[in-house]
């Protein structure tokens, strides 16, 4: 048997922000929004008794692929920091495949992303060794995650 993984959450200092972001550029759908108290065990951060939000968002599989939206409502924590140079070990790459890149791009620019690299084409070899053909953009979300952006060419 394979262990999936089901869902990446992301602390953020403000999940409704958040998850209006996610939603409006990718078109993700909310799966979960519930308020609930750490018991102090499980997760690595925050102590017994913190209120949270968790948002949770779905693509196209209500399984796997979703992202969290994690924030702590009391107490609050500090917002991490939206603006990094660039992305450093410990800080996570997702990748999207649009179908559209360069609407995505733009959904994302006008909801305030700060855009790293513009829709440009570029190609590799896929795992099955054929020439993939791609557009790609990459982009920080307002809380400072990268988001690289893939559509598919034919």
């Amino acid at each position: 048997m394979t262990d999936l993984l089901r869902r990446t959450t992301l602390i953020v200092a403000d999940a409704e922000r958040a998850a209006r972001f996610h939603e409006s550029v990718f078109g993700w759908t909310r799966y979960l929004d519930t308020p609930f108290t750490l018991s102090g065990t499980q997760l690595a951060a925050g102590a017994a008794g913190d209120e949270t939000r968790l948002i949770i968002l779905k693509a196209a599989d209500p399984v796997i692929g979703m992202l969290g939206l994690l924030e702590w409502t009391s107490p609050r924590r500090p917002a991490p920091d939206a603006k990094p140079p660039c992305i450093e070990p410990g800080r996570p790459i997702f990748v999207v495949a649009a179908t559209d890149c360069a609407a995505t791009i733009e959904r994302a620019r006008a909801t305030g992303a700060r855009i790293h690299c513009e829709p440009r084409p570029w190609s590799t070899t896929g795992a099955d060794g054929a020439t993939l053909t791609m557009l790609g953009a990459s982009f920080f979300d307002p809380d400072g995650y990268f988001f690289e952006v893939n559509q598919r060419l034919p």
